[in-house]
């Protein structure tokens, strides 16, 4: 399987990059079997796992634990904080106060002495940047971790961050996760660009888009309440519509790619997982697999490479920078938010 080094930090990882949240209750609820998936994938060549705290409230960290018991010292392993895991408001966010406490329940829960890569999941308005940095600078002088990075930060406080950690001699971010696919394309605006000025890896979320670049959702009726495209909007607090505009055009544009593919000889899946890993700044794309099958067939897929007649094809469908998704967060100006913007809540 193909590597390549993460950023500057000379750590070597697997492209594909095995994501963990469908490793427990909000997907495989087989612990047994999560840990099997887990073994497979580094039969396979795969050397780089990302979780995080927030997973189903730390058990996916806890079935990452047993899967590695004997072979951690083979494996590039990540986790994120920053999402609530309790009711206490001080259990959240990128604060030392919690950063702290949340490292140690991380690595209790993932049976290790240290965290390869340790991410903050969001950006926090409510917390100086600056304290976010000291704090995980600290944990790496302390040996609990050996670099950290964000996830989903915009360019602009991804610049920050490098600005504040030259200033008051702190280290850097090493690496970037943001959301990044065929229909997601933002990122190539500003973010990306920005990593790779600035020397860090990208992991890439989501390649499938949640689950439409696998071609299963051809039509509203595909769409039902069940599915995992619905229950993301929920998530978010969203109204779902499946006859939307935006979905809509998402069929189209799936019947589109869907054409491209065949006539590459290749599956819808393999053509959105090949499409992110083509772009020079990108480390490695995460996928998320709930069963063996669904790992089996995106393994399948690791090595393969898009040419250019492929690639054009696709721009004139997405062009660069744009997305179908709406904003995608990580290239919003902050200004434009409505809290920003309105004097009440």
């Amino acid at each position: 399987m193909e590597q390549r080094i993460l950023g500057k930090t000379g750590i070597t990882v697997s492209r594909t990059c095995l994501g963990a949240m469908m490793f427990g209750a909000m997907g495989n609820r087989d612990p047994r079997d999560c840990v099997g998936i887990i073994h497979r994938a580094l039969d396979a060549g795969v050397n780089f796992i990302d979780t995080a705290d927030a997973y189903s409230r730390g058990e996916s960290e806890e079935i990452v634990g047993q899967a590695l018991k004997g072979r951690r010292d083979r494996v590039v392993l990540a986790t994120k904080f920053f999402v609530p895991m309790g009711e206490d408001p001080n259990m959240k966010g990128g604060s030392r106060r919690w950063i702290v406490e949340a490292v140690e329940n991380s690595l209790r829960r993932l049976g290790t002495d240290y965290i390869d890569l340790y991410q903050i999941h969001r950006y926090d308005d409510a917390t100086d940047l600056e304290e976010t940095l000291s704090a995980l600078s600290d944990l790496v002088h302390q040996g609990k971790i050996r670099c950290f990075g964000s996830s989903m930060f915009p360019a602009d406080r991804i610049v920050e961050s490098h600005w504040i950690a030259e200033r008051r001699g702190l280290l850097r971010f090493r690496c970037e996760q943001p959301w990044y696919s065929i229909f997601a394309r933002e990122v190539e605006r500003f973010v990306l660009p920005a990593c790779a000025r600035y020397g860090m890896g990208a992991i890439i979320w989501s390649p499938l888009d949640g689950g439409w670049l696998t071609g299963r959702y051809r039509k509203p009726e595909d769409l039902g309440e069940k599915t995992r495209i619905a229950a993301l909007a929920r998530m978010r607090g969203k109204d779902f519509d499946p006859a939307s505009e935006l979905n809509l055009r998402k069929f189209q544009l799936v019947d589109a790619l869907s054409k491209i593919a065949a006539d590459s000889g290749l599956s819808l899946t393999h053509l959105a997982l090949a499409f992110t890993l083509e772009h020079p700044a990108v480390t490695a794309a995460i996928i998320g697999p709930r069963t063996r099958e669904q790992l089996d067939d995106l393994l399948t897929s690791v090595d393969l490479r898009l040419d250019s007649e492929i690639l054009d094809r696709i721009d004139l469908l997405v062009p660069p920078g744009t997305s179908v998704n709406g904003i995608d967060p990580t290239s919003r100006p902050r200004g434009l938010g409505r809290r920003v913007r309105r004097r009440s809540a």
